[in-house]
């Protein structure tokens, strides 16, 4: 069969033969339809991520939606090594097929699940957002932070804050699922400076970062305290990626002066947290209160697209 097969880390999966796999018990055989390129498959073959390969040659992707042998469509992950979603055909634990809402094409179904999940689990299961809660989105012009505004108002967010660096994108979002929006390609000071402005009295119960680095310290600086003062709201910061940069500088008179806790997505939750979400992301998707923009492309050419920047849309290989 063909796939996007992966021979050195750090470079773009080739289009070529790799043998066919085959089910062993409690395994099943499907015939991919369609498998999304999303930065966490960029990642994985870069071999710096931490769920990377141990050994290569390996098939690229980790999710997609395809058919059963008895013809039934699923979304399926978590194929065993050293298949992946950018094939012809891969192998999956049963388990790890879900059916797909007649009401999705091949690829919203294969694109939404990833970030939406993400986003869905980075608001309510890691930060808890309340209903009434502020929310800030740091890298909301991306797929994921997209999706993070509107789940954000499907959980009752109050205020939803939207901040990016692409302007014409962060401009769309005003008024389309965010209250207000923050230019981050600006200076540190002006940054920080925005970040007070929008938190105002009420502040930001909670925070979501997708770029880290210096927009991160922004965000800290903002919310340092010069004086003592009584703690009337706590601010959880869930920290998701990285694109602006891998490493901060946090003071310690940041979290000693104001009420911040800082956490990671910490992983894969529990299985029925996991599965549980994904069919609110499916039917929200299915009945058009969640979209995706995608950009169909052969897989083929799957090297062409692994070096293509599809800002604010998500690339979907289809054999």
């Amino acid at each position: 069969m063909k796939a996007a097969v992966l021979r050195a880390f750090g470079e773009a999966p080739r289009y070529e033969e790799f043998p066919d796999p085959v089910a062993a018990d409690g395994e099943v055989v499907i015939e991919v339809c369609a498998a999304s390129l999303k930065p966490v498959d960029k990642q994985m073959a870069s071999g710096s991520h931490y769920a990377s390969a141990q050994a290569l040659p390996v098939i690229c992707g980790i999710d997609g939606v395809g058919r059963l042998p008895d013809g039934q469509r699923v979304l399926f992950g978590g194929a065993r090594a050293p298949y992946g979603a950018m094939a012809e055909r891969t192998v999956v634990r049963k388990a790890f097929a879900f059916p797909v809402p007649d009401a999705l094409d091949d690829s919203t179904a294969a694109a939404i699940p990833n970030p939406g999940v993400s986003a869905w689990l980075s608001l309510e299961h890691r930060a808890k957002l309340a209903p009434g809660e502020n929310v800030l989105i740091l890298g909301a012009t991306g797929v994921t932070g997209g999706l993070a505004i509107k789940i954000a108002r499907l959980l009752g967010a109050g205020r939803v804050v939207a901040a990016g660096r692409n302007r014409e994108m962060l401009s769309a979002l005003n008024g389309r699922g965010a209250d207000a929006i923050i230019p981050l390609d600006v200076s540190a000071q002006e940054l920080t400076q925005a970040f007070i402005r929008e938190a105002g009295d009420a502040g930001f119960q909670v925070v979501i970062d997708y770029v880290w680095g210096p927009v991160a310290e922004a965000f800290f600086a903002a919310v340092t305290r010069k004086e003592f003062a009584a703690v009337t709201t706590e601010t959880r910061y869930v920290q998701v990626g990285e694109s602006a940069g891998a490493n901060v500088t946090l003071p310690a008179a940041v979290l000693r002066s104001t009420p911040l806790t800082i956490m990671g997505t910490a992983g894969i939750p529990p299985g029925e947290v996991l599965f549980g979400t994904l069919l609110k992301v499916m039917q929200h998707a299915a009945g058009g209160g969640l979209s995706i923009e995608t950009e169909r492309v052969p897989l083929s050419d799957v090297e062409t697209a692994w070096r293509h920047e599809s800002s604010g849309r998500r690339i979907v290989l289809v054999p």
